[in-house]
């Protein structure tokens, strides 16, 4: 026990025993109190040694109550009625004891409800006395820098909190902005409303502020790109807190503060998702994510660990990946059963006892070669890995009953140009034909791309500016979906969760952004200039690349779902089984002989809108 709380204990003692004397001066006129010395005595000893051990069971000694909450309170009020009931209980024996014999112990039955009262009072007075005068202590610390705080919502206060009581970032916070108008002048933690957001650049000059935290972690991107773009401005540094599908599972607090990122700026207003419709399907179920060393799949990992599978297997080719994803998953989820899983989706063998071994119920297919320019290079691994390792993985989970399968696919399967976009398309029908034959849950997921995934443009980016540039653009009209990784996944969890048979579900990916716009941000988030202290240089458009990406063809035709953001194809897609077993045959064939032009043939007839053959050869100088 700490010093503090042997204090807190000897406290505890003197108030036990004040709190007895107190309920029977309350209760009795002066002159009685001598003849009810004796019960009096015996209560005090009585109720020591039932509420110290009870308050010790309550763990009301190893608490910090500087900290303390309405959480708190309610465990002390649970600790002194259970203690007082049982002092209650104890001293009826006594007195009953005391009657049958000749000793005469005079006491009055009210002094014990008096006694819980003062106790309550006592205890709980106490503890919340340590936080008071540790806020009151805090408060005159006005030493440090300036912040202001955007955002007078829960995690704003929190914030506020944090940085009252922590010496961390060294900021002292002295007001908010918050565009509700109930809020106006009004304070929180002695910290005022002082304006709304739109009056941020009005503030910064008539005020002292070294720093702008965003604390409003459903803050669309236009909001965030609003305050970043006047703090830059005025050469105010800025930080913000994670967007709430990256805070899903973590908790608010100063440590969750970062500098203002380029998902930031993408960020959407926040969707609700079916979290009853989610937990049924992955709540207690056997769960397997192939590629889960990958951004996505680790990523689908991380959210499905949320929902307490029975067994959760980590599938992927590369072992340091994967040894990452386990890691991080055993520091979250200690109590998750994890299997992590070295092995390729090409082999099928080696699938088949991993689905032999764990039985998944739920899969999610998330291994795929996703780099354009390579596959326009390497037509056979594209092969081989996307389709070949797609039909592996659902004919396996077939075989051995899995309940539910999602694929994870992408824009670019739409009306391919290219040998990846061709695979996933593919891939994409493997999955529908499955779910046709068998009438299990099996479905697709299809989105554009996310943002800050490993190979991804934005990483590319940042080390062009970090070497003083230049940055590279392949065409100053290209443009394409983006999407922050953890939005992508929380929604795919909603779509697989909807799922009952064949579907090919769309997220809906907003606007598309222009690639020359991005890099612009990035460079301006990193506190320089484009054209100025960094060029943009454009460098021609890639093998297999389309200026504009699609999410449908005109063939299509699209019905809502429960979920605003999230619609599927109503059009039926499915396929003629035997032509698709006869295509993939041929294409594992041609592709283990290494018969290029042969593979694009077959992929222009079988995929619906292909046009893999009217893309020029790639240079090898162009693929990154």
């Amino acid at each position: 026990m700490k010093l503090r709380n042997r204090f807190v204990l000897l406290l505890d003692i003197l108030l036990i025993i004040l709190s007895v004397l107190g309920s029977f001066a309350l209760r009795l006129d002066a002159s009685q109190i001598a003849f009810y010395f004796p019960a009096m005595a015996i209560m005090s000893g009585v109720a020591l040694l039932v509420k110290i051990p009870t308050y010790f069971y309550f763990g009301l000694y190893r608490r910090l109550w500087v900290y303390a909450s309405t959480n708190e309170l309610r465990i002390i009020t649970l600790a002194v009625t259970t203690a007082s009931v049982i002092t209650s209980g104890v001293m009826s024996i006594v007195l009953l004891t005391a009657n049958r014999t000749d000793l005469i112990l005079g006491m009055p039955r009210s002094a014990l409800g008096i006694d819980w009262l003062l106790s309550l009072v006592l205890i709980g007075g106490s503890r919340f006395a340590f936080r008071i005068l540790s806020e009151q202590s805090s408060g005159k610390q006005v030493k440090g820098r300036k912040a202001l705080i955007v955002g007078a919502g829960d995690a704003g206060a929190l914030v506020v909190r944090e940085l009252q009581k922590s010496s961390q970032l060294d900021l002292h916070p002295i007001g908010f902005l918050d565009d509700d108008p109930a809020k106006q002048r009004h304070e929180i933690y002695g910290v005022p409303v002082i304006g709304r957001v739109s009056g941020l650049a009005a503030v910064l000059d008539n005020q002292q502020v070294d720093e702008v935290v965003i604390a409003i972690p459903s803050a669309p991107g236009k909001l965030v790109r609003q305050v970043t773009d006047v703090c830059r401005k005025k050469n105010i540094p800025s930080r913000t807190m994670p967007g709430i599908f990256e805070l899903i599972g973590g908790k608010v607090s100063v440590n969750r503060l970062r500098e203002v990122d380029i998902t930031d700026l993408l960020r959407r207003e926040p969707v609700q998702v079916d979290d009853r419709l989610v937990g049924s399907s992955l709540n207690g179920k056997r769960v397997l994510v192939t590629g889960a060393g990958g951004s996505i799949g680790r990523e689908l990992s991380r959210q499905i660990a949320r929902w307490s599978p029975s067994e959760l297997v980590l599938l992927g080719h590369g072992e340091n990946s994967i040894f990452e994803t386990l890691l991080e998953l055993q520091e979250d989820y200690p109590s998750l059963s994890l299997h992590p899983v070295i092995a390729d989706v090409r082999d099928e063998m080696r699938l088949e006892s991993v689905f032999a071994e764990h039985r998944p119920q739920v899969v999610f297919h998330a291994a795929a070669h996703k780099h354009v320019p390579l596959m326009e290079v390497n037509v056979a691994d594209a092969i081989t890995n996307n389709v070949v390792g797609t039909r592996n993985v659902v004919e396996t989970a077939t075989r051995h009953e899995a309940e539910r399968l999602v694929l994870i696919s992408t824009d670019k399967a739409i009306r391919p140009v290219s040998v990846m976009g061709a695979t996933k398309r593919l891939a994409e029908m493997i999955v529908v034909n499955a779910a046709h034959r068998t009438g299990r849950a099996f479905s697709v997921v299809r989105f554009g791309n996310v943002l800050g995934s490993r190979g991804s443009v934005v990483p590319k980016f940042k080390k062009q500016i970090a070497r003083g540039g230049p940055v590279t653009v392949t065409h100053p009209d290209m443009n394409r979906y983006f999407m922050i990784i953890p939005e992508a996944v929380h929604l795919v969890l909603q779509a697989s969760a909807m799922g009952t048979g064949g579907e090919v579900f769309f997220l809906n990916m907003g606007q598309p952004v222009r690639i020359l716009d991005l890099a612009e941000d990035l460079i301006r988030l990193s506190g320089l200039e484009p054209g100025r202290d960094i060029e943009i240089a454009f460098t021609g458009i890639r093998p297999g690349e389309k200026l504009t990406e699609e999410l449908s063809d005109d063939s299509m035709t699209f019905a809502p779902t429960a979920h605003p953001e999230i619609v599927r194809v109503e059009s039926d897609e499915k396929v003629d089984s035997a032509l698709l077993i006869n295509s993939l045959d041929q294409l594992a064939r041609l592709a283990r002989q290494g018969e290029t032009e042969a593979v694009l043939n077959v992929l222009d007839e079988v995929v619906p809108g292909a046009s893999i053959r009217s893309t020029p050869p790639p240079d090898m100088n162009s693929l990154v």
